[in-house]
């Protein structure tokens, strides 16, 4: 008996920092259908917050997610963003991927 596996990948394009403050820095992730995927970011100055947006191809960008310099975790559904404010670093986790999270990945700082 053959088994045949889904072998669709999903793409994660995510550009890192939105505004002056920050160098662009593009980047792509491929993982399969199901898999979790992170996504890493970096800043340079002292922040209030940091969000993470999401932008669908041909579509404006959509805050997913809001943290706080105070808050050092933030969940959300299959989301899970991390915030490490003396690396100056922050991660999005997005947990069993699918098809429709395949998008462009922002984050910005204020």
């Amino acid at each position: 008996e053959q088994t045949v596996t889904d072998s669709r990948c999903l793409a994660f394009c995510f550009c890192l920092g939105v505004n002056s403050q920050q160098e662009r820095d593009h980047q792509t992730l491929s993982v399969q259908e199901g898999e979790n995927a992170t996504m890493n970011c970096s800043y340079k100055t002292t922040i209030n917050n940091l969000q993470w947006y999401k932008q669908d191809s041909g579509r404006g960008l959509a805050l997913l997610i809001l943290i706080r310099s105070n808050e050092r975790e933030k969940n959300s559904g299959r989301l899970r963003v991390t915030l490490n404010t003396s690396l100056k670093s922050s991660s999005l986790s997005i947990a069993a991927s699918q098809m429709a999270d395949t998008a462009t990945y922002f984050c910005a700082t204020e």
